[in-house]
């Protein structure tokens, strides 16, 4: 069921941590899950060209701590740092919290985080460009960076036509039944004058031999990895690239059929 389920969701507590790190009991459990999805729907309506891939948010005891995981941080972080304590003062009062931190990380690789490649698709197809040039454009610079594989799926009146309809492009290799696989997902959606694009993306990483980290906040390659205590991310050593001699097909696929 690799297709039909959430690849995130499905790796939650193999290879990837959660996004939300607190205890609720039965009392408060439903209003933290509430103010979780305020504070997100909130940080991606307010910094909305930011760049942000992902939003974690952690709770101790009167402390909420927010970090924000993007590819632009100086446009998030202001001048002298200003745009930051304004959106930590609106938080305190959306959150009705007095300790608020805010923390910003860096994606220094922003071509393989699926949620920023299908924002920069979107954004695109907003623009009128070709959504085939669009996703090629992405495919290629994700590849370049060192992905096994990449799939976009768009759906919707594709270039203004009458009947909607859903095309798939797909390059390299993505194993969605395989846990161990890295493999990243977003769903985001381009708003045309003929209506809403829906543009979904997988992105495979390769593959985690090693007992991985589960922090949400942690930069890892196929191996393991860092955590990334500061703000800036992993460091540009550490690229994992693949070797894609070894593939049978051109287009990067690798698998073979049944047999009969």
């Amino acid at each position: 069921m690799g297709q039909k389920a959430n690849p995130i969701g499905n790796r939650l507590g193999i290879i990837r941590g959660w996004e939300s790190n607190w205890y609720g009991n039965k009392k408060d459990y439903a209003t933290k899950l509430i103010e979780d999805h305020k504070i997100r729907t909130y940080l991606n309506a307010r910094i909305s060209k930011g760049g942000i891939a992902r939003i974690v948010i952690e709770r101790t005891l009167g402390k909420l701590i927010i970090t924000i995981h993007t590819s632009k941080p100086g446009i998030i972080i202001g001048k002298g740092g200003g745009e930051v304590d304004r959106i930590k003062e609106e938080l305190k009062k959306l959150t009705a919290k007095d300790d608020v931190q805010i923390n910003i990380l860096e994606i220094r690789r922003p071509e393989l985080d699926a949620t920023i490649v299908g924002d920069t698709i979107a954004r695109q197809i907003e623009n009128r460009i070709n959504y085939k040039r669009a996703i090629k454009m992405a495919i290629a610079s994700t590849l370049r960076m060192g992905a096994e594989g990449i799939k976009v799926k768009v759906g919707g009146r594709i270039g203004g036509a009458e009947i909607a309809r859903s095309e798939e492009i797909k390059q390299g290799r993505v194993p969605l039944h395989t846990f161990r696989m890295d493999i990243d997902y977003a769903n985001v959606y381009a708003l045309t004058v003929y209506g809403k694009i829906g543009i979904k993306v997988w992105i495979c990483k390769g593959e985690v031999l090693g007992k991985r980290e589960l922090n949400p906040n942690f930069i890892g390659g196929k191996d393991g990895g860092e955590r990334a205590d500061r703000p800036g991310g992993d460091r540009r050593d550490d690229r994992g690239g693949f070797d894609r001699g070894n593939d049978r097909r051109p287009g990067g696929g690798g698998g073979g059929g049944r047999k009969r």
